[in-house]
């Protein structure tokens, strides 16, 4: 097994600052574990961002599924992340192009580039997509993640178009900070990858959604982050659970430095 460097030695190959921010918060807080808190109501992902706060390095958001959403609700969880050293990745994945975008993350309701320290973006509509978002985002010290791959069963997903969303983010390394994927992408240290789909056990879900265990991302596919949702968010304790999943995905991290 090849030996890689800790999260400490890669923040050094960053060329954003908020990568850097997350590599050595991951590496002083141990955890390599980010919830996707996929609820309806604020005040129940408040309570799970102070609950499970201390477990993860990333809270994923989907703030355009609550029902109660208020400016409010944004200020409170930027004080949570805050206090629990964790940071907000809004999951929006912006698919348009770079005009539209930048609207979308600046104005309408949500505000995102206010609160959101990560967001991410396809490639689809071309680099313009990301300079759109970047005119905005750069400002605040955020960071953009690019689709490359997904978890669920039949995408449209190819090698090459993994291939060349990571060319794409070569063309904005101040900006984007890597990749949602299923594997690593590239031997340049300073990428983050983000593994959505993972669960202690391998699986599947009714709608197509398939998952990859701690030790399948981030040793056989040398991941960084595994993303868990409902493997977590289901469980009858959903703290014990969390730490499980943190406890794991630490493990198979520690097994390749």
């Amino acid at each position: 097994m090849q030996v890689r460097l800790s999260y400490a030695e890669r923040a050094a190959y960053c060329k954003n600052a908020l990568a850097k921010k997350l590599f050595f918060l991951m590496d002083a807080k141990k955890s390599n574990l980010a919830l996707s808190a996929d609820v309806t109501h604020c005040e129940e992902m408040l309570a799970l961002a102070d609950k499970l706060g201390p477990e993860i390095c990333v809270l994923k958001t989907h703030i355009d599924i609550l029902e109660d959403f208020t400016q409010a609700f944004t200020i409170e969880l930027r004080k949570l992340a805050d206090k629990h050293h964790f940071l907000i990745f809004e999951d929006r994945k912006f698919a348009d192009i770079g005009h539209t975008v930048k609207l979308q993350y600046e104005k309408g309701m949500y505000h995102i580039v206010d609160w959101a320290d990560i967001i991410n973006a396809h490639g689809l509509p071309g680099p313009g997509i990301v300079s759109g978002l970047m005119d905005e985002g750069l400002k605040k010290q955020r960071g953009l993640l690019l689709l490359a791959e997904m978890s669920s069963a039949n995408n449209l997903f190819t090698d090459d178009y993994a291939k060349q969303t990571l060319r794409m983010a070569e063309q904005f390394p101040e900006f984007v900070i890597g990749f949602i994927s299923q594997r690593k992408l590239s031997e340049d240290p300073g990428w983050i990858y983000m593994t959505p789909g993972v669960q202690l056990q391998e699986g599947k879900d009714a709608l197509g959604q398939q998952y990859v265990t701690p030790d399948i991302a981030l040793v056989k596919h040398q991941s960084d982050i595994i993303i868990v949702g409902r493997g977590i968010l289901k469980a009858s304790d959903t703290l014990a659970e969390a730490k499980k999943y943190r406890e794991a995905g630490w493990k198979a991290y520690e097994l390749q430095i």
